[in-house]
């Protein structure tokens, strides 16, 4: 039996296209304002804790990669009735996480690395799960490299220390999770 599908083939070059074309200047075609803003504060912060400006911009774009494919795949609807539930775990978890963020910043010497580095690989290993089966090895690759970057407790505890230069930046970063949070887009 012939196994093409047109459909297939089409959701394939949408991921292939988009995914190369996640530079800096073409995310604001696929995302709002707010994100844009949290993905530039995140891009600072990587830049300021490893200061390798090219791996900052290489997390950033693995970042925007991801997000990217997994849009087309919603929009396609490539996913099953479980990945959709995994799919709603995640948003779940990442959820917590944005509150969670927004929590530390706000009471300070609350924050607990341990906490904020498990909700970030739990929404990981979650986001592996649901992608399992659409995505690359590659691609998977992406996804570790993104989230084990901003989940290493070292660069957590840089960012949440009241009077570290990191502070101007998680204040933008926790403002438009705020904003995120009330828009109800995470």
């Amino acid at each position: 039996m012939d196994a093409f599908s047109a459909k297939d083939m089409a959701t394939r070059a949408q991921k292939k296209i988009l995914s190369s074309m996640a530079s800096k200047g073409s995310v604001q075609m696929f995302i709002d304002d707010t994100t844009s803003e949290i993905l530039d504060e995140l891009y600072r912060v990587s830049k300021e804790f490893t200061g390798n400006k090219s791996e900052s911009q290489k997390v950033i774009k693995d970042l925007i990669k991801i997000a990217v494919k997994i849009g087309v795949l919603f929009k396609n609807n490539r996913f099953s009735t479980e990945e959709l539930g995994v799919a709603t775990d995640f948003k779940k978890k990442l959820h917590m996480g944005a509150m969670t963020a927004i929590s530390f910043y706000e009471v300070d010497f609350t924050f607990d690395k341990a906490v904020m580095s498990d909700l970030l690989t739990n929404c990981r290993d979650l986001l592996l799960k649901l992608v399992n089966t659409h995505l690359t090895p590659k691609s998977h690759g992406r996804i570790n490299h993104v989230f084990n970057h901003y989940s290493d407790p070292e660069l957590l505890t840089k960012l949440y220390e009241p009077s570290s230069s990191f502070r101007p930046h998680l204040t933008k970063i926790c403002k438009g999770l705020n904003k995120l949070v009330e828009d109800e887009t995470i």
